[in-house]
C-alpha cells in the first residue's frame, strides 16, 4: 500500500469544513431549531441550505473513510486504535470540558434559565445531559461517531489496507463500468427508507441508529473506494459530468416533492430514492472536479489542512457568542451574517495561529500532529 495522500481530498476537506461554518451561521437565521435564533427569521434561506444539507455531512464521512486508508499505512490494529483515540477522543474530551460549555451558557441566558456569570455557570456546566441538563458535545458529535466507526471497523480496515487487492477485486470489476458507482446508493436507499422513519436523527450516539448506519456505510464506502486504486479515479473522470446532470435533476425532484406533496408512504419511497441519488451525485461531482482541478500541493493547503481541525473544534462557540451579541440588534440579514462569518473566521484564526500553534502542549488537545509527522 502506498501511503500517499491526495491533495484534492485535503482541499475538499478544508472547503467542506469552511462551508460548515457558513452553514452554522445560516442556522441562526432560518426557521429550523438551533441553539440561538435571530430576532428576524428569513424562511427563503432554508432552500440553499437544504441543497447543501443533502451532501455536506456524507462527504465528510466519506473523506474520513478515505483518509483512514492513508492513515493506516503499515500500522497494526493496536497502534491505529491508539492513534484514533488520541486524535479523536482527546479533542472530544477537551471540547466538552472547555469549548462547548460557553455555547450552553449563552443558550441558557437566551432561554431565561440562567442569569449569572459564566464563572458561576461553569460549576453546573456538567449537571445532567443536554437538553434537559448542560453536558453536551454539541457540534463535536462528528468526533464520537467517527471514533466509533474507526474502532469497530479497525480489524477489518487493517486487513484490507494490508492486502487491498484481495478484498477489492469485486469492486474493481464492478467499476469497469463507471456508471456502476451508483450501485453504492442501494444500501443507502434501504437505510433511508427502512431505518430513518423509525430512528430520527439525534446525534446522541446511543439509539441514533439511522445516523450510525447511514454514515457508517458511507465511511466504509470511502475506505473501499480508495483501496480499489486508480480505477475509481478513472471512473470519476468519465462520470462527473453525468453526475452533475443527475444531481441537478434529483434536487429539482426533491424540491417538487417538498413543495407539492404531503408525506405518505409512496412519496416516502420516491423521496428516499431522490435523496440518496442526489447526495451521491454531488459527492461524485465534488470528488470528480476536485481530482481534476485541486490535486496539487500548495503552501496555502498545507497551512489550511493543519488548521481545519482546530477551526472545527472552535468555530461554533465563537459563532454562538457573536450571535448572542447581535441577535436583538435592529440590523438586517447581511450585516449580521457578515459579523458572524468574519468574526468566526477571524477569531478562530487568531486563537489558532496566535495561541494554539505557539503552545506545543496544546497541539494534541486540538487534534494536531507534530509537524514531523504530518506526512504519515
Amino acid at each position: 500500500m502506498k501511503n500517499e495522500r491526495r491533495n484534492d481530498l485535503d482541499w475538499l476537506r478544508v472547503l467542506v469544513f469552511a462551508l460548515l461554518i457558513l452553514y452554522h451561521v445560516g442556522m441562526f437565521f432560518v426557521p429550523w431549531d438551533w441553539h440561538l435564533k435571530n430576532n428576524v427569521i428569513y424562511p427563503w434561506l432554508k432552500w440553499p441550505m437544504l441543497f447543501v444539507n443533502q451532501w455536506r455531512l456524507p462527504i465528510l464521512f466519506l473523506i474520513s473513510g478515505m483518509g483512514t486508508y492513508y492513515a493506516l499505512g503499515r500500522r497494526s490494529w493496536g497502534k491505529f486504535s491508539r492513534e484514533r483515540l488520541a486524535r479523536l477522543g482527546l479533542p472530544l474530551i477537551v471540547g466538552m470540558l472547555f469549548i462547548v460549555p460557553p455555547q450552553v451558557y449563552f443558550e441558557r441566558l437566551d432561554q431565561g434559565r440562567y442569569s449569572g456569570s459564566y464563572a458561576q455557570f461553569y460549576s453546573m456546566a456538567f449537571d445532567g445531559i443536554y437538553p434537559q441538563g448542560n453536558l453536551s458535545w454539541h457540534h463535536l458529535w462528528f468526533l464520537p461517531y467517527l471514533l466509533l466507526f474507526s474502532l469497530l471497523l479497525s480489524p477489518i480496515l487493517v486487513g484490507i489496507a494490508q492486502r487491498p487487492g484481495r478484498f477489492t477485486r469485486g469492486i474493481k470489476g464492478m467499476l469497469q463500468k463507471p456508471g456502476n458507482l451508483y450501485l453504492f446508493t442501494v444500501p443507502l436507499y434501504l437505510t433511508e427508507v427502512f431505518v430513518e422513519p423509525h430512528f430520527p436523527v439525534t446525534h446522541a450516539l446511543i439509539g441514533d441508529w439511522f445516523t450510525l448506519v447511514f454514515n457508517g456505510l458511507i465511511f466504509f464506502m470511502g475506505f473501499m473506494l480508495i483501496a480499489s486504486g486508480p480505477i475509481f479515479w478513472e471512473g470519476l473522470e468519465k462520470i462527473r459530468k453525468k453526475a452533475l446532470a443527475i444531481g441537478l435533476f434529483t434536487f429539482s425532484g426533491l424540491l417538487v416533492i417538498w413543495l407539492g406533496f404531503q408525506d405518505s408512504a409512496p412519496v416516502h419511497y420516491v423521496e428516499g430514492m431522490f435523496k440518496v441519488v442526489n447526495l451521491w451525485s454531488w459527492i461524485l461531482v465534488l470528488l470528480g472536479y476536485g481530482a481534476k482541478y485541486l490535486n496539487r500541493p500548495s503552501k496555502a493547503l498545507a497551512y489550511a489542512n493543519r488548521a481545519v481541525y482546530p477551526f472545527y473544534i472552535l468555530h461554533q462557540t465563537i459563532t454562538v457568542a457573536l450571535a448572542y451579541a447581535v441577535k436583538d440588534l435592529p440590523w438586517g440579514l447581511w450585516p449580521k451574517a457578515l459579523v458572524l462569518v468574519l468574526g468566526t473566521f477571524g477569531l478562530g484564526w487568531a486563537i489558532y495561529d496566535l495561541l494554539i500553534l505557539r503552545i506545543p502542549w496544546l497541539h494534541p488537545h486540538f487534534g494536531l500532529k507534530p509537524r514531523r509527522k504530518l506526512a504519515t
